[in-house]
Parts: C-alpha cells; sequence; structure tokens
C-alpha cells in the first residue's frame, strides 16, 4: 500500500466527479468481482479501498494524510549496524569483545567506585578518620581547644596516602620549616602518632596561620590552606557527632570515661574561628572588614565601651562615623553593609510534656519536649535602637553559689542522697578541711538516716493507699444501698403527686439534660478541634524535617574559600554537673523562623532544676545565646495497686446472678412449658 492510487486503479484522470468514479466503479466490478469468470479478489479489493477512498470522507481524510483510506500502519525501526559486525568470519572477535567490555571492563569500573565510595560516611569524612576521632576524644575527655586544633589537623584527608587530591611539594621541605619558626605553641614536638607525622604538622602549621591570618605563598601554602579550611566544616561537624556518640555510650554505661561539655563546646567554638579566620580571644568586631587591631583602641572610652557587634549597631549613625573615621566613606559603607547583613537571633523555647494529660506539669522521669523558636533578623533593625536588650551570652562557667535543685515539701520527702551531697558540698566553707574519718562516718549516718526516712515514708504511703482503697470499696456499698433506697422510695413518692406538677419537673429536667448535654458536646467539640491541631502540627513538622534543607543566609567570611550559609547548634545542657542532655541539633534552614525540638528525661527526683539552652553559630564570633530553662519537678502520681472494682460482695454477686438468670427474652424452654400449661 505503499504506492497505494485511487485514480490509477479505478483509471480516471485527476480531478474526476463522483459520477464518473462511480461509472468506472461499476464497469469494473463487473469485469474483476470474484464471482465472475474473469474475476480476481485482490484486484477487487484495491478496486474497493480506491471506489472508498474517493467517495467516503474519512477514507479520503486518511488516504490524503497517511497515503492509505485505513489510516497509519504499523511503523517500523531498525539500528543501522556495520556489516563487518553481522559476517560469519567476525564472530568470534565480536563475541570477545563484549566479553572484554561487559566482564572486564564494567566490573573494574564499578568495583573500583565501590571500594572508593566505602571509605567514605554520609558527610564525605573518611571512616578512618572518624575512628582515629573516637580514639582521641574516648582518651581524652576533658579536651582543650588547642587540642582539638591538632586533632583536626591530623584528619586523613590531608594525608597524601588516603587523599589523592593533596598536593606535595618540593619548595615544602623549606616553607613548612620556616612557617613553623613564626609560630608559638605548635607543639610540633608532639610524639604521638599520627600527630607527628609530616602531613599532620604542615596541615597545624597552616590552621596556625590561618587563625593568625598570615599571609602565605600563593603559589604554595596557600593553595593548602584553601583545600585544608575547605574541608573543615565537615570535619568538624563529624567531631560533634563523634563526642555526642561516645557521651550517649557512656550514659548507657558502654564506656567509663564521660566526656565533659567543654569538649563537644571547643569542637562547636572551632568552626566559626576556621570561616573568620581568628582565634577564641579575639575581638569579634575583627569580622568586619577594614577593621584591624589599631582600629580597635577607637571602640573603647570611658563613656561607651564597645564589646561586641550588637553594641556597636546600637549606636547612633554620627557615633559610629566618629569611631570609624580613620576609614574612608566606601570602607565605611561596606563596613556598614556587611554589619546590616549579620544575623540577629530571637531565641524563644517553649517546655512542656507532650502526650501527657497535664502537658505544663513536668514529672520525675517524663519525658520533656524543649520547643527552641528561632527568628532571623538582621543587624540593620538595630541600628540606631539603643532601647533593645542585649541578648545573653553562654557563659561556660557559672558560679556555683545557687543550688542545683530546690527541693520543696518536708524533710524526707522527694530528696535524692546524691542531690543531698552536693547541697552539704556547696553549703560548707571554704575553710573546712575535706577528708578525714570524720567526714565519712558524718556522710554514711546520714545516708543512713535518709534511707530509714525513704522506707518510712514509702511504707506510710502504701498503708495510706490501702486505707483509701477500702474506704472507697464501703463508700461504693453505702452508695449503692443508699441509691436502691431512694429509688424505692422515689417510686412511692411518686404517686402522690399530681399529673401536672409531674409534667413541669419533667420538662426542667429534660431541659437540663439537653443544656448539659450541649455544654459536653461543646467541650468535646473544642478537645476534639485542640487535638486535630496538635496533630497537624506534627505532620507539619515531620514534613519539615523529611525535606530539610542546607540554604540559608550568606555569611561574610572573605578568608573562607567557598560560599558558606549560616548554620546554628543548639542543644540542652546542665551547667552544674558540666553534662549534655541533648544531643547538638544542627540547624542548616533558618531563613527566617524555625522551630527545633529537642527531647530529654526529666530527673528522677522532684524539685527544681535549672538547665541552659544554648545556641552557637558555626560562621560568626559574637552570635551565641543562653536562656535558662527552669523545670519544677513534681513527684510522679504513683502506680495502683488495689483495684476496688474487683472486690464484689457475695450478697452483690447473688443479686446479679438472680437478675441475669431472669431474662427479658422468652426462650424455647419457656415457649414449651406454657404449651404444656
Amino acid at each position: 500500500m505503499s504506492n497505494f492510487d485511487p485514480y490509477e486503479i479505478l483509471g480516471v484522470p485527476l480531478g474526476t466527479s463522483q459520477k464518473d468514479i462511480k461509472k468506472a466503479y461499476r464497469t469494473l466490478s463487473l469485469i474483476l468481482h470474484p464471482d465472475k469468470e474473469t474475476g480476481d479478489e485482490k484486484a477487487f479489493m484495491k478496486l474497493t479501498k480506491a471506489y472508498q477512498a474517493l467517495t467516503d470522507d474519512e477514507a479520503r481524510k486518511n488516504w490524503e494524510k497517511y497515503g492509505n483510506p485505513d489510516g497509519p500502519g504499523a511503523t517500523s525501526f531498525g539500528i543501522a549496524l556495520p556489516s563487518w559486525i553481522v559476517e560469519k568470519e567476525n564472530s568470534v572477535w565480536v563475541l570477545g569483545l563484549y566479553a572484554l567490555v561487559f566482564m572486564v571492563a564494567l566490573p573494574t569500573v564499578v568495583g573500583t567506585w565501590w571500594y572508593r565510595s566505602i571509605r567514605y560516611s554520609g558527610d564525605k569524612v573518611l571512616l578512618d578518620t572518624t575512628q582515629m576521632y573516637f580514639y582521641f576524644f574516648h582518651k581524652t575527655p576533658n579536651m582543650q581547644l588547642k587540642r582539638v586544633v591538632m586533632i583536626l589537623a591530623a584528619s586523613l584527608e590531608f594525608d597524601k596516602r588516603h587523599n589523592t587530591q593533596v598536593t606535595e611539594r618540593q619548595s615544602d621541605n623549606e616553607e613548612v620549616p620556616a612557617l613553623i619558626k613564626q609560630l608559638p605553641h605548635l607543639n610540633e614536638k608532639c610524639k604521638e602518632h599520627p600527630l607527628c607525622r609530616l602531613y599532620s604538622i604542615k596541615a597545624r602549621s597552616i590552621l596556625h596561620a590561618h587563625l593568625s591570618r598570615m599571609p602565605l605563598n600563593p603559589n604554595t601554602l596557600d593553595k593548602d590552606r584553601q583545600f585544608i579550611v575547605k574541608k573543615c566544616p565537615y570535619l568538624i561537624q563529624e567531631m560533634v557527632s563523634c563526642v555526642n556518640q561516645l557521651i550517649m555510650l557512656a550514659y548507657a554505661r558502654r564506656i567509663a570515661k564521660l566526656p565533659h561539655i567543654s569538649t563537644i563546646e571547643n569542637c562547636m567554638k572551632l568552626s566559626p574561628m576556621i570561616i573568620q579566620g581568628l582565634w577564641e580571644h579575639k575581638n569579634a568586631l575583627l569580622q568586619l572588614p577594614h577593621v584591624g587591631e589599631d582600629h580597635l583602641r577607637y571602640f573603647v572610652s570611658k563613656k561607651r565601651p564597645i564589646r561586641n557587634l550588637q553594641q556597636f549597631a546600637q549606636l547612633p549613625a554620627d557615633e559610629r562615623r566618629a569611631i570609624l573615621r580613620s576609614l574612608s566613606d566606601y570602607e565605611y559603607e561596606n563596613v556598614m553593609k556587611v554589619l546590616g547583613k549579620m544575623p540577629l537571633i530571637d531565641f524563644d523555647v517553649k517546655c512542656e510534656v507532650v502526650d501527657d494529660e497535664n502537658s505544663n506539669v513536668v514529672t520525675a522521669g517524663a519525658i520533656v519536649t524543649v520547643t527552641v523558636e528561632l527568628v532571623r533578623r538582621s543587624m540593620s533593625d538595630l541600628f540606631g535602637d539603643t532601647s533593645a536588650k542585649e541578648k545573653q551570652s553562654i557563659t561556660e562557667e557559672k558560679e556555683e553559689a545557687g543550688d542545683e535543685k530546690e527541693n520543696g515539701g518536708g524533710a524526707g520527702e522527694g530528696t535524692a542522697e546524691g542531690g543531698d551531697k552536693e547541697e552539704t558540698k556547696v553549703k560548707e566553707p571554704v575553710w573546712k578541711p575535706k577528708g578525714g574519718k570524720g567526714g565519712h562516718k558524718s556522710k554514711s549516718k546520714g545516708g543512713a538516716n535518709k534511707s530509714k526516712q525513704l522506707k518510712q515514708a514509702a511504707a506510710a504511703a502504701a498503708a495510706a493507699l490501702q486505707k483509701e482503697a477500702a474506704a472507697a470499696a464501703a463508700a461504693n456499698k453505702a452508695e449503692k444501698s443508699k441509691s436502691g433506697d431512694k429509688s424505692a422510695s422515689a417510686s412511692r413518692s411518686k404517686e402522690d403527686y399530681d399529673g401536672d406538677n409531674s409534667g413541669a419537673e419533667s420538662d426542667g429536667n429534660d431541659n437540663n439534660n439537653d443544656g448539659s448535654s450541649d455544654e459536653g458536646k461543646k467541650s468535646s467539640v473544642e478537645d476534639d478541634d485542640v487535638e486535630w491541631e496538635k496533630f497537624q502540627q506534627k505532620i507539619n513538622k515531620r514534613e519539615k524535617l523529611e525535606g530539610k534543607s542546607k540554604v540559608s543566609h550568606p555569611v561574610h567570611c572573605p578568608l573562607f574559600p567557598e560560599e558558606k550559609y549560616e548554620y546554628w547548634w543548639t542543644y540542652i545542657c546542665d551547667r552544674k554537673s558540666h553534662t549534655l542532655l541533648t544531643a547538638p541539633y544542627h540547624v542548616t534552614n533558618l531563613v527566617h523562623r524555625e522551630e527545633v525540638q529537642l527531647k530529654f528525661t526529666a530527673p528522677k527526683w522532684p524539685g527544681v532544676y535549672v538547665f541552659t539552652v544554648c545556641l552557637r553559630s558555626d560562621s560568626y564570633f559574637g552570635m551565641d545565646q543562653q536562656v535558662d530553662l527552669k523545670l519544677d519537678v513534681k513527684e510522679a502520681c504513683a502506680v495502683p495497686t488495689a483495684h476496688p472494682q474487683w472486690n464484689i460482695s457475695e450478697s452483690e454477686s447473688d443479686h446479679e446472678d438472680r437478675e441475669i438468670n431472669e431474662s427479658d427474652f422468652t426462650t424455647d424452654s419457656s415457649d414449651a412449658e406454657g404449651d404444656d400449661n
């Protein structure tokens, strides 16, 4: 049907009228019809299709569009292969080529990719580096900041044998020793492995030079600095994760040493140090462009000393310009532009016990959910605003003048032995000598007295519960007997009442019942609405966590080789015991507003506890905040041991059996007895 031409088949010229086409069809059909002697079945089918193509509108459209009156036909495709592939004499070579590609080359490529990828964790950190972090943090639970820098520089990402991206030059033999001589407190003579290896010493010296903002050779060491600094944020986050896992293992008693909270906080401090290229003790004002050590003396005056970025932003415009009078107008505008884009975080904390009847009451051992609300504003909102309160910065070592908890109630109620020991330690004067046999004896006696008091209190509580259960059972029996008497007397007295009075009373009772039922329905509907809103909020939070982004506001960090976004850590700790209560949550998507939920177990003993909710920036100095969280832990409700609903007397059980036997429904046996009678 590829060369189908209906005019040619009918033997008529192009543009013939319908009358002539029908005439030609009748003439040829008398000749080609299969019933005739001159008939041809195939030719007659072509004749019929040609006639339909020229007389039927739909068939005519198909022929004009597809060249076939029946419509589009099946389309076949083919692959053009070279002739030598399908030739018989080349079949062995073709099979060999297929075997080489699919059985040798492809498995080699996939295996190489697989063995390279399994060396890294999900955060692009070598697994060997993670094991090294675990070893050193477990070995030194209370690690200083400079020691953390040494561990960071010893990461295997900076070793040529583990990372082929590392560049080793012949000039390092001259430039690195010269750089080491300029850096004090480098501790390059450390004999501990791998801190003593050459790659570790080189990376450590480059990090010290970066934190000191020392100029390096742009063709050699500065390229190494950019490579090292670029990988530090991932490595520091892995450090925080390792220390947190060790703390959880120590809580589970899987390891003996509990890491100090200062260890994980020193890891967090290192992140803004690397991003901004400053040591920890440096002034936060040095993060501003064109502001150096020489300009800091202008920020200190008898009238108003400026110690942080918020105080500088709150100054009037003329005073800010007077402080930076040594800068040109262009440089001053650049300073104010960078300062105005820096973050100003509103830090709010709300505490509750989820899935509890009274979510505002915290009981001993309950799961406490702390909702941290972070609202990000720009520092430009504070320009000239002297009324804004200064944010509370993190104080790592608080004075131990206040008690860790203030126990409520009388003596011996809800007190822990460990808590009492801590209170006595705080209340003891400084000059009192420690140790001695007398002290141990007094402590043991005190502990014995307290244990006796606790046992007596527990026994008294159990006895009180038993008395209450017995009284409740007796009260139930009395109420049942009274209700039976009242119902009998009420049935007798109802006969003496008039019909009108009884009707009025029944109407009043119906109205009261309707009102109470309406109120109950309204309250139940309101409770359902509140529960539904809470459920929707939980679903929304889960969806937000599933689609967590890592894009926020860009950071001003001229010494960092890549674009950096603002990230934050938030966690809860106890400054008194130097312990971490929740895992640090890494906030990576704070654009305008974000909510974070932190959960921990409430203390086992009732009392008033003060914990600290901290917020740390991984990019800026002077942005850390803390909020004190005061928990009034109540005593947990005792589990009921007595069940008065199961205490049924013999008379009540006999009465219930009689009621069960006297059924309202008839049975076959009762019907049969009635028929016999």
